[in-house]
């Protein structure tokens, strides 16, 4: 069983047969972070039809991928590297929901 303490996207595309030492050389070179155990880190290519997930957990790394068929992933489009993400917003994520717009608040003042 895989067990992550969060749960990291990068927000830049990335090149999709990369595996597990192409990945942790990219974080640490490009992020400055070490593939921390307890920490998945979720990659997405350029049209964000697919996602890897990367999870070192202090004996071994596991490497998932999961693609889409049909749509895309709603991936986050904000100005840092990465985006930690809730389990929740992950559960949501990995369905294609557009997880971001579950937690949007209502506006000041809007009424029934």
């Amino acid at each position: 069983m895989i067990h992550c303490e969060s749960l990291l996207c990068v927000i830049e595309p990335m090149d999709m047969r990369r595996g597990a030492d192409g990945l942790s050389t990219w974080l640490q070179s490009q992020l400055g972070r070490m593939p921390d155990a307890g920490t998945a880190f979720i990659f997405s290519n350029r049209r964000h039809t697919r996602i890897k997930i990367a999870v070192w957990d202090g004996n071994g790394v596991w490497l998932c991928m999961r693609r889409l068929h049909q749509g895309s992933f709603v991936w986050p489009r904000v100005g840092d590297s990465t985006f930690e993400l809730s389990v929740t917003e992950w559960q949501w994520l990995i369905q294609g929901v557009d997880w971001q717009r579950l937690t949007t608040q209502l506006p000041d003042g809007w009424r029934l």
